[in-house]
């Protein structure tokens, strides 16, 4: 796949942001049609490799509602929730920049090469600060730097408690860039480093265009709460719907304090 290297890209305006960075990249490289404007007004959204279904539908619902405001999506085209979004970007209509953790010049196979074609068909770039270099540990928390570095907003949409993703994370709280964090099923080992995020007060939590809890008060599930506890599998018995969903539901019901959690029951917080 050709690419160039980006001569001088301290002087470009829309790649200033950059400089933020205590080591900002000495040089950078990139695949694709390179129009300045795409750099302008970025997003972030990254999360773990071990992508769950519901991983999946967040990402399905995150994307096309950043597309919409004229968004570009930054990721870094590894494999899960990163690749996904790239996928959904390009699908969507929308233009998404794939930060890689290795040399430019590497060369893509299989499903990696189509997603790269759809990428820069579809006006996007790949973009590395190396020419030569093989992926190892150290490379990765290296492109993180440069996702957050890129983008005005960091969304997680799933991270384990050790994810990578929560380097990126933490990076963009040093840059002073927001930091949105999706809500999961407290059960789940990949949505703890997200539910974290948010119960420490580090990321703010992101539940669609709103980003606020609403919860009217005819929902089934605060309805059946309301008369018993239950437990998880109970809920989704008597809803007739799938366990992962109503332990979404429940996670957000928690982490606003409308509910609580008492040896494996939930039950309204005020309820007496």
């Amino acid at each position: 796949m050709l690419y160039k290297k980006l001569d001088n890209w301290q002087k470009i305006p829309e790649l200033q942001k950059l400089l933020d960075l205590s080591t900002p990249p000495r040089q950078l490289y990139y695949s694709g049609n390179l129009n300045p404007e795409i750099f302008k007004d970025c997003v972030a959204v990254v999360g773990s490799r071990k992508m769950t279904d519901y991983g999946s539908r967040v990402v399905e619902k995150i994307i096309p509602a950043l597309i919409s405001s004229g968004k570009t999506v930054v990721s870094g085209f590894m494999y899960g929730v990163d690749q996904y979004a790239h996928r959904i970007c390009t699908e969507s209509g929308g233009q998404t920049i794939a930060v890689l953790g290795w040399g430019i010049n590497t060369i893509l196979t299989g499903e990696d090469f189509k997603l790269a074609k759809k990428i820069i068909s579809s006006g996007g770039l790949l973009l590395s600060e190396w020419e030569t270099m093989k992926a190892s540990h150290w490379t990765f928390p290296s492109r993180n730097r440069i996702v957050a570095a890129l983008s005005s907003e960091v969304i997680v949409a799933e991270a384990a408690e050790k994810s990578g993703s929560l380097i990126t994370a933490a990076m963009a709280c040093k840059l002073k860039r927001k930091l949105w964090a999706v809500p999961g099923p407290i059960t789940s080992r990949t949505s703890k480093g997200t539910n974290q995020l948010i119960a420490k007060g580090v990321a703010k939590i992101w539940l669609g265009e709103s980003s606020q809890i609403s919860f009217l008060p005819d929902d089934p599930l605060v309805q059946i709460l309301l008369n018993e506890a239950l437990t998880t599998d109970e809920i989704a018995r008597k809803l007739q719907m799938p366990v992962s969903e109503a332990g979404a539901k429940l996670s957000l019901l928690l982490l606003s304090g409308q509910i609580m959690e008492k040896g494996g029951k939930y039950f309204i917080a005020d309820a007496n």
